[in-house]
């Protein structure tokens, strides 16, 4: 019965972001224990801590483009967009184009990168982020870099990784940037 409901959770989900969960179902079906820690992990990534809507989804976007660049990036898109996010805003941090974002969200950009990277120049970008959002701002975003970047590890190591697909913003598409700070080098925005 609770594997009933969970399914019916899940094709709920499907239908309002057209989105393959088959691993979720996979896992449902092979193990329930698994899925209801994987349930966790799903009330982990929703954890917004009131931050705003716009460097919350600038650290789950870059996160989730760090590993993802098809299924798993359009969900959070539409997430993103559905959250009311303005679709320029979008498009500007799937291009990472810095020169298009408000400089709090050119902070999130790169302070997600410094840490994807282990790069100890986040240790500064962390003490703006603190400044502007506290610690629970510092936590959320902290939450999102690290649970979206599980999805697409879960999917592939289960074999449903997907190759490389174009991103679609409202009428636009979008190839996203996954280059960094790091490769453009030190010290530029």
């Amino acid at each position: 019965m609770i594997r009933y409901a969970f399914n019916k959770m899940l094709l709920a989900f499907k239908r309002r972001y057209n989105y393959d969960v088959g691993y979720q179902q996979d896992i449902l079906q092979a193990d329930l224990s698994a899925f209801l820690k994987f349930m966790g992990l799903q009330t982990m990534s929703a954890h917004t801590g009131k931050l705003p809507t716009g460097p919350l989804y600038a650290a789950r976007l870059r996160a989730i483009i760090w590993d993802d660049c098809g299924p798993c990036t359009q969900l959070v898109v539409n997430m993103a967009l559905e959250a009311g996010l303005d679709p320029a805003l979008v498009r500007a941090l799937i291009d990472r184009d810095l020169q298009h974002l408000p400089a709090e969200l050119v902070l999130v950009v790169r302070f997600t990168e410094q840490v994807l990277a282990h790069n100890p120049e986040a240790d500064e970008l962390r003490e703006q982020i603190r400044a502007l959002w506290g610690d629970k701002g510092l936590i959320a975003i902290g939450f999102a870099i690290s649970s979206y970047r599980v999805y697409p590890a879960l999917k592939y190591a289960l074999g449903y990784g997907k190759a490389c697909s174009r991103i679609q913003v409202n009428e636009s598409f979008l190839t996203p940037t996954r280059e960094s700070a790091l490769a453009e080098g030190a010290g530029g925005v």
